[in-house]
């Protein structure tokens, strides 16, 4: 353990961009548990993170507190836009920033559509999305474009009551949203960002007054349904949870469905593997999520005291969990940096964990294995355009911006 950040990785160099796993492995090996420069611990091992998002003393937190935010913004000049923005509003609604009794009567609500049960009734749905999808593709398809955003992007539209026509243009709100997730935006990404929310707030405010007015069989009708029986979400909170699900729901599995067709490209025995062994396509999507993990980055702080990793937690101390990182801990991991579709008891971290663990992750992990099992079963072989992978702008989502790849069938 150091207290010294000379280790830090740094998420804007552009080499860290491209490949963030070298710095994890030398902060497995030499740092693992450390203090951030602005004061944060840092976890990387699978068993510290994993005790950090089970501990009952934290609630989930952003990557940097109040005051440095304050100070980071003010440094930009950007505390002025930070008050008059929708972000702080938008903080306080959504299910990804609350605790409990909150979190509990929010999760309650939430969750009922994404039990596993539930999610694997929309099975059949889903193989016919991607069918449809794929039916057209000849020889070349752009994986992102052509399939990893359109295929959860419709299944979230539809779960919701989103207008499918809308989702071109959701989507470019949610990218722009999406950079919140980051610790630190330039003046004109913040703004952005802020327009996206501001957009989304707009649109859903519309749609949950039709939905009022005019009930159907979806979520959003639902969450209304909920809300007017006057037990569950305020006005506030439907619109925010209404722009995360929409975001949630297709950002982290794109990224999924995005780095999984990239490693089948390059990993070409393990793709042959998984074709001829298409009972490992389950077992395949856990061993994706654990390679090359959508979420590479979550953050808590401790409200009651514990040791982990051999530090004392106090009350108030921030912690920076990272995922991706600790899903190639060789202590957890034989071979870490290895990709094998049929690597046994894979459980990684990428959904978190606790009470906060993802929502989605079940819809996510079904996704993943119709889209990933059907494109392997149809196209067996799959090779990248380029070595080059454009991945997008984000450090704690991570995916490929574009992926242009050849198929035969």
């Amino acid at each position: 353990m150091t207290d010294t950040g000379e280790l830090f990785f740094n998420p804007f160099d552009p080499a860290f961009h491209d490949d963030p796993y070298g710095a994890y492995a030398r902060l497995l090996a030499e740092a693992p548990v450390h203090r951030s420069p602005l004061g944060a611990w840092v976890f990387t091992r699978y068993a510290d993170c994993q005790a950090v998002l089970r501990h009952p003393g934290v609630t989930t937190g952003a990557l940097m507190s109040d005051s440095e935010r304050e100070m980071l913004m003010r440094a930009q000049d950007l505390w002025d836009d930070w008050q008059r923005s929708m972000v702080p509003e938008f903080l306080a609604s959504v299910i990804l920033m609350q605790d409990p009794p909150d979190h509990t009567r929010m999760r309650t609500v939430l969750s009922k559509v994404f039990t596993p049960r539930a999610v694997e009734a929309l099975r059949p749905h889903i193989q016919q999305l991607v069918d449809d999808l794929l039916a057209d593709v000849d020889g070349h398809m752009d994986a992102v474009a052509d399939l990893a955003f359109p295929l959860p992007a419709l299944v979230i539209c539809e779960m919701l009551g989103v207008p499918v026509d809308d989702r071109e243009e959701l989507k470019e709100w949610s990218s722009a949203a999406a950079r919140l997730l980051d610790p630190l935006v330039d003046p004109d990404i913040f703004r952005r960002a802020d327009d996206g929310l501001r957009h989304f707030t707009e649109y859903f405010t519309g749609l949950i007054a039709e939905r009022r007015a005019r009930p159907q069989d979806d979520l959003l009708s639902e969450l209304i349904q909920a809300d007017d029986e006057g037990e569950r979400l305020t006005d506030g909170e439907l619109v925010a949870n209404a722009t995360f699900l929409f975001g949630a729901g297709h950002e982290t599995t794109q990224n999924l469905i995005g780095n999984a067709v990239n490693l089948l490209a390059r990993h070409p025995d393990e793709r042959r593997r998984l074709h001829d062994e298409p009972e490992l396509t389950k077992n395949a999507i856990e061993e994706f999520l654990r390679y090359e993990p959508p979420v590479q980055i979550t953050g808590r702080s401790i409200t009651a005291p514990t040791t982990v990793g051999g530090v004392t937690l106090e009350v108030g101390d921030r912690c920076i969990l990272l995922l991706a990182a600790a899903n190639r801990d060789p202590a957890r991991f034989e071979d870490p940096h290895r990709l094998d579709v049929g690597r046994t008891d894979v459980r990684p971290l990428s959904f978190g964990g606790g009470i906060h663990h993802c929502l989605g992750a079940a819809l996510a992990r079904v996704e993943g294995q119709v889209t990933i099992g059907t494109l392997v079963r149809q196209f067996p072989t799959i090779e990248l355009e380029s070595d080059e992978v454009e991945w997008r702008d984000n450090f704690t989502l991570r995916g490929p911006k574009t992926l242009p790849v050849n198929v035969s069938r």
